[in-house]
């Protein structure tokens, strides 16, 4: 028995370089690492007699785990975890240096964590480990259990284990790093969701009017469940930001928030984003695509504008809200399709299902929880709030320090009917930051609609020296306000002398001592 185990183990240099060559051309030309090192482990169980053979990687820098493994089951590969220094494998890794057991079965220092090994096994087989050295760093770990014939024969077999353990040494580094690299992006992922989660909190959808703290609320109750959310409201008023509160605080936070604008897309096409497409469905389908119902799958889809729908994609929609299956345009097979739904609309939905323009039935799967988000017109408190967060946001997108905004500016916000809502109020306060130079919103600043005579206060019916004169007090004013009250200093800013500075205060009937501070 002895004698045909040793006739078949390499004895040779050219047997040895013949086990070489393999190795070098399976690391040559089968491009996944783990499966050329699984070949390398089968070639080396065929020429060495191995019965078992692991290759184990470092993880940080106490413990060794088995990555690959010939002969071992997945749980077998699970339990065989070392601290460095404990047992032969963990010794092998301190010492840099390869260790031979002659019989297992005779050393005490061999911990078989696996549990793989029979009784009979230990007592007639032999170990060799051999380190994985990257520019003299161990990395890991090559061992075999392979017969045992002679001393003689044992040694030639660590020699060609440390050549093969250098040869796919940069293999392994190679693994580590891109271990290292899932590592790091699993943590930014997780970092990214925390920040997702706290800049879409609730609390901080900007308002603090009593109509905001009731939508706070309800997102709140809704959120952690998968009911189908209906978001109601007129266009600007921070719908799809109460979509991402929703996502970002449900069960379903860490998987895909899909959106789909559905008035932006061509009638032809809604249904092909909405639910894929099979390669040839339709002209210029050259290729199957999913639909965003499948990329949501295990999120939240958010159907915006919903009362867009045309009808004909309402009836499928209906159907994927029933069933939870898509069907894709030309396909046959539905796929099944785990997804959280929340629409939003401007439309009128009661009107638009007593007009015959929106589906009686789909209207009330999707009206479960439904959401009003006021407009700004009823929540005139929230529109400074808004206005200052919006000042600093686009002073640092400009690189403007931007230090407040005037009264006369603030009288013309709170006076104004909005709209457009929070979108329209963005927009202004961008536009306003960019025509500043003074880190100071004023009342020139902001666009011609707000600068009616009810906006601004203005008396159209004054004469055009009354119009000009306020316009004047305004600029003056905010100099001594940005000078807390020096008329020198205030009179150098606007480009005047003093004496002219303060003769036209005294016209106005403006006091600079109440802006000393």
């Amino acid at each position: 028995m002895a004698a045909s185990s040793a006739a078949a183990l390499p004895t040779s240099d050219q047997d040895q370089l013949g086990v070489l060559h393999e190795v070098g051309s399976i690391l040559g030309s089968v491009p996944d690492f783990e499966q050329a090192l699984h070949r390398i482990l089968e070639s080396l169980s065929e020429r060495l007699q191995m019965r078992l053979g692991t290759l184990s990687l470092l993880r940080g820098d106490r413990e060794l785990a088995i990555e690959i493994a010939s002969g071992l089951s997945q749980d077998e590969i699970d339990r065989g975890r070392y601290k460095v220094g404990e047992g032969i494998t963990g010794r092998v890794v301190a010492s840099a240096k390869p260790v031979i057991v002659p019989r297992i079965s005779s050393e005490p220092l061999f911990l078989d964590r696996t549990g793989a090994r029979t009784s009979d096994d230990k007592s007639h087989s032999s170990f060799i480990c051999v380190p994985i050295q990257l520019q003299g760093e161990v990395v890991g770990t090559l061992s075999i259990d392979c017969p045992w014939v002679d001393d003689a024969n044992l040694h030639r077999n660590v020699r060609l284990l440390s050549i093969v353990a250098g040869m796919i040494a940069q293999d392994v580094a190679s693994r580590r790093r891109e271990r290292a690299e899932l590592a790091s992006l699993h943590d930014e992922n997780l970092r990214l969701q925390g920040e997702l989660k706290e800049r879409f909190h609730p609390a901080n959808i900007i308002g603090n009017s009593r109509a905001m703290e009731e939508v706070g609320e309800m997102i709140g109750k809704v959120a952690p469940s998968d009911a189908t959310v209906l978001l109601r409201g007129e266009s600007g008023t921070g719908k799809e930001l109460v979509a991402d509160a929703l996502h970002y605080h449900s069960l379903r936070s860490s998987r895909p928030l899909v959106k789909v604008h559905v008035a932006a897309l061509p009638e032809s096409l809604v249904e092909a984003e909405l639910f894929g497409h099979e390669e040839g469905a339709f002209t210029g389908a050259t290729e199957a695509r999913e639909g965003r119902f499948e990329r949501a799958d295990g999120g939240t889809l958010f159907l915006d504008e919903i009362g867009e729908l045309p009808p004909g994609v309402q009836v499928k929609l209906l159907r994927v809200l029933q069933s939870r299956q898509v069907e894709r345009l030309g396909g046959s097979a539905p796929r099944h399709v785990d997804v959280r739904v929340v629409a939003a609309t401007h439309v009128d939905l009661e009107r638009a299902v007593a007009g015959g323009r929106f589906r009686e039935d789909l209207f009330y799967r999707l009206n479960v929880f439904p959401i009003y988000v006021p407009p700004l017109r009823e929540r005139k408190s929230d529109v400074l709030l808004l206005a200052d967060t919006f000042l600093e946001r686009y002073g640092r997108k400009h690189g403007k320090p931007m230090r407040r905004i005037s009264t006369p500016a603030i009288d013309m916000l709170m006076s104004y009917h909005w709209p457009g809502n929070v979108r329209e109020l963005e927009n202004c306060i961008e536009r306003a930051v960019i025509l500043s130079m003074d880190g100071v919103v004023h009342g020139h600043h902001l666009p011609p609609t707000l600068q009616t005579a009810a906006a601004s206060g203005t008396n159209l019916s004054g004469s055009l020296e009354m119009m000009m004169s306020s316009y004047e007090r305004e600029i003056l004013v905010e100099a001594l306000k940005s000078t807390r009250g020096n008329m020198a200093k205030a009179a150098r800013a606007l480009g005047t002398t003093a004496r002219i500075f303060a003769y036209r205060t005294r016209k106005l009937d403006i006091d600079p001592r109440e802006y000393r501070s």
